[in-house]
């Protein structure tokens, strides 16, 4: 049996825990006693309990996140009712701030605040040899709270071959070449991380490709600035590029304004649908940059978005943020509008949270900055956006997730605003009538949202029928295997096209593209 558990709550099965795997990667002689227990969220507590018990050990360490806290919290408190000599030690983002006033470290016997993945060896490895307990962070009250120093990443043991062969073909594979980000956001835990801090890229690359020898095609940077050192990001798509094969798709975050000639000539050489750029816009408005120290250069931005558009295949996932300090609905809207002409594939719009440790609680008197008290600690309302404001927003955030980025409806949605119109201004639209119709914003069936869509275009936007049936039956069957679509006054042709590309968001996005 195990002395050692590695546990963490998982939002779905599909999210294999990258830091469980460095924790373990990193224990040295304690390897091998020690194992990994992965669960989900929505698994019962008490089953969680039972299997961890099952290992009989000594020390469980727990990886706690805004997602899954309150889950791990009740997991936590149970084992201690059962087993209290157990030891507890919790780490990440989610307790290394703001510990003093959490139940989960009062509940907890350690927690190690920062990147762990030397520490919680050192930890164990003196609790399992009976050494006394381990040096309290200075800076902290309590004798719990222990701080890891910022690991060498070149010392590191690598992660990646504790991928198991069931991860490499059912789950994401995380990877990073860098940790750190130069930004000072004040919203976003990244910007605590400065300076940046790169891995050896020979090292890494050597790494991936051992991923790729065993048959990954599927690869997820975690790191919050991909494009910022170009010697590294030139390498690391050259790498790819040498290596691609039908199915390989790559996923970065990458900074908005910064993409010099050698990138761009490296990534118009994928092929359509290979590489995903997620870019965090969050605001338009430059008061509210300037409020939350966020600094990007909106033309030379643009311009990267129109290079990215019309010269390569590059699927650009965008973020714009709703309740930052000092932003109103019309506001936001305007910058919506404006991300929305530059036409990405999708635009993820958020609703701001309040992690812990963020300085963004200085505004919290000036604009009356209301939050959550649980996680994930949304925002409920502003000085200038109110309660009820908030919720219309939060619909229009999750009905344009099901009818826009989900590739769904690409051509149906141009209807929408059609001579100039406000894109937010008519989404907005149909929004408050899919809520006041449906009442719901989650299990809503995709023939149900066909129908809304039509309905409202034909009754509400004056959409001619013929166009607004034709166009949406030309959106359903872009997706192969689909029954025939039937609509209230009008029944659209069973036809289906020849066989495309598997359904996922990207490919969508990439057919009307190639149409």
């Amino acid at each position: 049996m195990p002395d050692i558990v590695l546990a963490t709550l998982n939002a779905k099965y599909i999210h294999a825990s990258f830091g469980l795997r460095y924790l373990m990667a990193n224990l040295g002689d304690l390897r091998e006693r020690a194992c990994m227990a992965e669960f989900i969220i929505n698994q019962q507590p008490l089953e969680i309990v039972e299997a961890v018990l099952a290992h009989e050990p000594r020390i469980v360490g727990f990886g706690v996140y805004i997602w899954n806290v309150e889950q791990t919290t009740e997991v936590v408190a149970l084992l201690k009712r059962i087993r209290p000599e157990l030891i507890i030690i919790l780490g990440g983002p989610e307790v290394s701030y703001e510990t003093e006033e959490q139940e989960i470290v009062a509940l907890a016997d350690y927690v190690i605040t920062g990147e762990a993945d030397v520490k919680f060896a050192e930890v164990c490895r003196g609790l399992l040899n009976g050494e006394s307990s381990p040096e309290p962070d200075s800076h902290s009250s309590s004798p719990k709270i222990v701080a890891a120093e910022l690991p060498a990443l070149n010392n590191l043991a690598s992660p990646y071959e504790l991928y198991t062969d069931d991860d490499l073909k059912n789950r994401v594979i995380y990877v990073e070449a860098s940790r750190g980000c130069p930004f000072t956001c004040e919203f976003c835990l990244s910007s605590l991380d400065i300076p940046v801090r790169a891995f050896n890229t020979e090292a890494f690359l050597a790494s991936m490709q051992r991923l790729l020898d065993r048959g990954v095609k599927q690869f997820k940077f975690v790191d919050r600035t991909f494009n910022l050192h170009l010697p590294t990001s030139m390498g690391i798509l050259q790498f790819f590029l040498d290596r691609w094969h039908e199915g390989l798709f790559l996923h970065f975050e990458m900074v908005p304004d910064r993409l010099p000639e050698q990138l761009r000539a490296l990534i118009k050489q994928f092929p359509p649908g290979v590489v995903q750029f997620e870019v965090g816009i969050q605001t338009f408005d430059d008061a509210t940059s300037k409020n939350i120290s966020r600094r990007q250069n909106l033309d030379r931005m643009a311009d990267n978005f129109r290079f990215l558009r019309e010269e390569t295949g590059v699927h650009i996932h965008a973020d714009l943020i709703v309740g930052l300090p000092g932003e109103d609905v019309e506001s936001f809207g305007r910058g919506f509008d404006r991300l929305v002409r530059m036409n990405p594939q999708e635009i993820q719009v958020g609703i701001l949270k309040r992690l812990r440790g963020t300085p963004i609680i200085r505004h919290d008197a000036e604009y009356h900055m209301v939050y959550a008290p649980h996680p994930p600690y949304e925002i409920l309302s502003t000085r200038d956006i109110s309660f009820p404001e908030m919720q219309r927003m939060r619909r229009f955030a999750r009905y344009w997730d099901l009818v826009a980025n989900s590739g769904n409806f690409t051509g149906t949605l141009q209807l929408l605003w059609r001579d100039e119109a406000s894109p937010f201004t008519e989404f907005m639209r149909f929004s408050d009538w899919l809520h006041t119709t449906l009442r719901r914003t989650h299990m809503i069936a995709l023939h149900v949202i066909a129908q809304s869509l039509f309905d409202f275009l034909i009754q509400e936007s004056g959409v001619d029928l013929e166009l607004a049936a034709t166009t949406l039956e030309a959106d359903w069957h872009r997706t192969p295997s689909r029954e025939a679509l039937s609509l209230r006054g009008k029944v659209a042709s069973a036809e289906k096209p020849a066989a495309l590309r598997a359904a996922r968001r990207q490919a969508r996005h990439a057919q009307l593209g190639s149409a």
